[in-house]
């Protein structure tokens, strides 16, 4: 509409066409991601570390890794700075989806907790996620307020109304390859015996991958792979967790096709701000912080500074081109 506008004279078309080469060539779209689907292959484990803001969505982005994964813990604690013990809201949650799927070139699972609501809830929250970008969402079946599941005081509902949540996300999406992740925190209170019954009830009402949290051994996690090893088996690695941490070969022997490392990321930043905020408060001073922190330059173009640089000289003239046509185009 606004080129328009523009005088059809000569002057003022080549103008408003150099204008349009300028944006085009700066703002041309990402080349779509790959579905989550097909990198999830049997006998190979897909990494996907913690983001939780956007800083550390475009450094993982920028390291090369194929699937990302939005930690409901990190994004609560950076977003809110408060526990993750179901205190943020839809609103919160999705808003933060939409910025790092949109910073993230690779699929991006979301953590979305226990839906946030009832059935309703649920089928709005598996439409707003998949709107927003998200490439798999993961639902679990705590009682509202949740808790993060490697800490205390966990509880989960019926297992009737958790398969009825994970019945009403499956149809809820709009595609295929948004995919459901169903997790059960039953192990913990209930036993083995009851989280295996309810990730094989989930599988049965449409499921794509199975999460049973916090499984406290290998022999614990070789009988979830044998019993529910016909659907992906996702793993959450947590370093201090429940949950053996171990090799990637290892995971895949006991049968696990993902593997997320929702506080990897957090933890490395905690211990490393904790290291320099006490360096600064001791010394007045960042001098002995120099080896402790990345370089500026190089922390710029991670941000996407490139990007400013780069548009701020294609339009350097812009202003003095238009001044000019107008000045050639006759006054009506």
């Amino acid at each position: 509409q606004a080129l328009a506008r523009v005088s059809t004279s000569p002057g003022s078309r080549s103008v408003a066409f150099g204008v349009l080469g300028r944006f085009c060539k700066l703002a041309m779209a990402k080349p779509a991601k790959p579905s989550l689907k097909s990198l999830i292959k049997k006998g190979d484990l897909l990494i996907c570390p913690g983001v939780f803001d956007g800083i550390s969505t475009l450094i993982a982005n920028k390291t090369g890794f194929k699937a990302l994964y939005m930690t409901g813990f990190g994004t609560v604690g950076s977003h809110l700075g408060v526990p993750d013990a179901g205190l943020a809201s839809y609103r919160d949650m999705v808003e933060r989806v939409r910025v790092m799927s949109g910073l993230a070139d690779c699929p991006l699972i979301c953590d979305a907790d226990t839906g946030f609501g009832g059935l309703l809830n649920v089928e709005h929250t598996v439409k707003g996620y998949e709107a927003a970008g998200a490439s798999a969402i993961q639902l679990e079946d705590q009682e509202f307020p949740k808790k993060c599941g490697h800490t205390p005081g966990r509880k989960v509902i019926p297992i009737e109304q958790a398969v009825a949540k994970i019945k009403v996300a499956v149809a809820a999406r709009t595609s295929p390859d948004f995919l459901i992740i169903a997790r059960t925190d039953a192990r913990t209170d209930l036993g083995l015996e009851e989280a295996i019954r309810r990730g094989r009830a989930f599988a049965d009402a449409g499921a794509d991958i199975l999460f049973v949290e916090s499984p406290e051994s290998e022999e614990e996690m070789a009988e979830i792979g044998r019993r529910l090893g016909d659907v992906p088996l996702l793993v959450n690695v947590v370093e201090g967790g429940k949950t053996p941490v171990l090799s990637k070969q290892r995971y895949v022997e006991l049968g696990y096709q993902v593997a997320i490392f929702p506080a990897t990321a957090f933890l490395a930043m905690g211990k490393a701000l904790e290291h320099v905020y006490g360096q600064l408060k001791t010394n007045e001073d960042s001098l002995s912080c120099k080896d402790h922190v990345t370089d500026f330059k190089g922390f710029c173009v991670t941000m996407g500074f490139e990007h400013v640089w780069n548009f701020d000289k294609a339009h350097a003239d812009i202003e003095d081109e238009v001044r000019e046509s107008l000045k050639k185009k006759p006054r009506v």
